[in-house]
C-alpha cells in the first residue's frame, strides 16, 4: 500500500490561514490502514485545526468527508456539492489524490495534509517498511521474493556490497543486508544456483525517467 505521514499541524495552519471555510477530505483506502488520513485522522486534524485559531482568536468552519478513494475521478464527483460553500480543501491522501481534487476543481485551492512516502507493508502494529519503489521492471522472480531495489541502501542488483557485515547492512545493525535474506531465502528454496546468476544493469527507464507513466489496458479502455 501508498504509505503516508500527516504534515507538521504549523505547516496546515499556515496553508489554510487565509481561508474561513475548509473541506477537509479523507480517503478510506492506503492512508486509512496506516493511520494517516482516514476518517478518525480527518475528524483529529478538524478539531486540532479548530483549536489552533480559536486561540487566535478566529472562527474557522471545517467540514469533514471520506471519499472511497481519492485516486478515482469516480469519487472525487461526490465532492460537487459541497465545493461551492467552501475556499479550499485539504486532501488527506496521498499525492495522486490531491492532484485528482485540483484537476477536477480548478477554481479553488487544493492543499495536502500528509506527506507520501512509499510502498510499504505492515511489519507490525503502528509499524509499516517499504517494499517497493516501483520500478517498472520486477525483479522479485530472480531474487526470492525479496527486493534489492527497495531494500538495498546502495540498490545493489548484485550483492552483496563489501560493507554487509554479519548479515547486517553496514548503515546501521538494526538493518538486514538485503542480500542475506536473498540468500537465506533462495537457499530454503533449494534455489542456491540463483544467486551466482549475474542480474543485468537495469533499465532505469521503466522507473519514470523519461517523465510521468501511465498504463494503458485496450480492454478496459473506453
Amino acid at each position: 500500500m501508498i504509505t503516508a505521514e500527516r504534515k507538521p499541524l504549523e505547516e496546515l495552519i499556515e496553508y489554510v490561514r487565509p481561508y474561513d471555510r475548509i473541506l477537509l477530505v479523507g480517503c478510506n483506502e492506503c492512508v486509512t490502514v496506516c493511520a494517516a488520513g482516514g476518517r478518525k485522522e480527518v475528524g483529529l486534524l478538524a478539531s486540532a485545526l479548530k483549536m489552533a485559531f480559536a486561540k487566535e482568536g478566529k472562527t474557522i468552519d471545517i467540514k469533514e468527508l471520506t471519499l472511497e478513494r481519492q485516486c478515482d475521478p469516480e469519487y472525487i464527483e461526490e465532492l460537487v456539492p459541497h465545493i461551492e460553500d467552501v475556499d479550499a480543501v485539504m486532501s488527506m491522501a496521498c499525492g495522486c489524490g490531491v492532484q485528482e481534487i485540483a484537476k477536477r476543481f480548478k477554481n479553488i485551492p487544493v492543499f495536502p495534509a500528509v506527506n507520501t512516502k512509499f510502498m510499504g507493508a505492515s511489519e507490525q502494529q503502528g509499524i509499516w517498511a517499504e517494499r517497493c519503489q516501483g520500478c517498472g521492471d520486477c525483479l522479485l522472480g530472480l531474487t526470492g521474493g525479496i527486493c534489492p531495489i527497495a531494500r538495498c541502501s546502495k540498490h545493489l542488483m548484485n550483492g552483496p556490497c563489501g560493507g554487509s557485515t554479519n548479515g547486517k547492512c553496514e548503515i546501521s545493525p538494526d538493518v538486514d543486508c538485503v542480500w542475506q535474506l536473498i540468500w537465506d531465502r533462495l537457499k530454503a528454496l533449494g534455489m542456491e544456483d540463483r544467486y551466482e546468476e549475474i542480474i543485468p544493469a537495469k533499465d532505469w527507464r521503466t522507473a519514470g525517467g523519461g517523465g510521468p507513466r501511465k498504463i494503458i489496458r485496450e480492454d478496459l479502455a473506453e
